[in-house]
């Protein structure tokens, strides 16, 4: 009777320090978009939004962000494109060609366990050095390797957790009838696409997010950039720029800058589930 009881005093216990973090989790998120919305709305124009800056927009005058917000989606699609391309070859390897089990695959997921964890300013610096090297000056060409570089493992580690979740019966039936390891590849490809999704807005999420990689290897400009070798702006450096000034309404523009970032995250998630939706009900 004692043991029943300390048991569903344990549950209980449980039950209430899960509610507290998720109240704790969703309170904070709560106040950080509170935040963002509070002290950024009223900043927020079209003439901001629309315009790249002016003479003196980091010290209070007249222009807008137009350049970080194009730096920013250039740098973030063609950095998860890549890393897409990349990434998604290496995770069908790992779990279709390489022998589950083997030194290759334990010692393989495991670097890509290391690399996640490695902070975007190691990148930063690698990618600096090999950029030196090269003779490429910081350009959006040198912000998209380095993010990319980023991005790989995050693409890597996602889809390979995606693929353990398929039932192995699957595989061995479907290479029982006779498919070769590509056919039965792009049959677990097609069972996961929706989580393919989701790697892909992980990636995009910390690709456009990203300002320590960046600081060193995109540079900036209050221009547009035309092409891969010229310096890009990004809205984190935007934000990290003008938070940095003492001037009150620039430091309302730098929230206003993040509230932006933060809409074009809602819209990728949005879009990202409307697919995943789809995607699900076709299958059924």
């Amino acid at each position: 009777m004692a043991s029943i009881k300390t048991r569903l005093r344990r549950e209980k216990i449980a039950k209430i320090m899960m509610q507290l973090s998720g109240i704790l989790i969703t309170g904070s998120l709560f106040f950080i978009v509170g935040t963002i919305l509070f002290k950024g709305f009223p900043y927020l124009t079209w003439e901001m939004i629309s315009q790249v800056p002016q003479g003196g927009f980091y010290i209070g005058k007249e222009g807008g962000i137009l350049n970080a917000i194009i730096g920013s989606l250039y740098l973030g699609l063609a950095s998860t494109f890549l890393a897409a391309l990349i990434g998604l070859p290496v995770a069908i390897y790992l779990n279709i060609y390489v022998k589950s089990g083997s030194f290759l695959a334990r010692s393989s997921k495991l670097l890509f366990d290391v690399l996640f964890g490695v902070p975007s300013i190691v990148y930063g610096a690698i990618a600096f050095s090999i950029m030196i090297w090269m003779g490429i000056r910081a350009s959006l060409l040198g912000g998209i390797i380095t993010v990319t570089l980023l991005t790989i493992p995050i693409v890597v580690r996602t889809i390979d957790e995606l693929l353990k979740t398929i039932p192995v019966d699957l595989k061995h039936v479907t290479q029982s009838l006779g498919a070769t390891k590509w056919e039965v590849a792009k049959i677990l490809l097609l069972h996961i696409k929706p989580g393919i999704f989701t790697a892909l807005l992980l990636a995009f999420g910390r690709a456009i997010g990203d300002v320590a990689g960046v600081l060193l290897t995109a540079g900036f400009s209050d221009n547009i950039p035309k092409y891969l070798d010229e310096p890009a702006a990004t809205l984190p450096l935007a934000i990290f720029f003008q938070l940095s000034s003492p001037i009150p309404e620039v430091q309302g523009r730098a929230y206003a800058s993040a509230l932006i970032l933060t809409l074009i995250i809602l819209i990728i998630v949005i879009c990202t589930h409307y697919l995943a939706s789809k995607q699900r009900k076709h299958k059924i």
